[in-house]
């Protein structure tokens, strides 16, 4: 299964690189960055039919991260990838929006690595 990770920061993709070290390593977790939504759909579709679980996160320019996950619930259903929407903020509105999108899990930032790493492991 590919980990597909959005988020506009670029900082992101040499972090998770440097937190799942071995796991990437040892073949066990494969990640794939996309730094928009528009980009995040792209690497969608050209991953066609492959399972994918999704950390979005939801304040991006452009199209959004709720708006990103309104579109992969609809338009990507074999497999239905899994969606875990990220923010720095843990407000009840995104949290109540994302939910009824169809997120699959919500985690603030700053990210714990230890719980998302269980919370991988149980996904794939």
């Amino acid at each position: 299964m590919k980990i597909l990770v959005v988020d506009d920061e670029h900082d992101v993709q040499l972090l998770f690189q440097q937190r799942f070290r071995k796991e990437i390593r040892k073949g066990e977790l494969n990640f794939v960055f996309a730094f928009s939504g528009e980009e995040a759909l792209e690497t969608l579709r050209n991953m066609e039919h492959e399972a994918v679980l999704i950390l979005s996160d939801i304040n991006m320019p452009g199209m959004s991260g709720l708006q990103l996950l309104e579109i992969i619930k609809k338009d990507f259903i074999a497999p239905p990838p899994i969606v875990m929407m990220v923010t720095a903020y843990g407000d009840d509105e995104n949290y109540n929006t994302a939910k009824e999108l169809g997120a699959d899990d919500f985690l603030t930032k700053p990210v714990d690595f230890k719980l998302l790493k269980e919370k991988l492991i149980q996904n794939i």
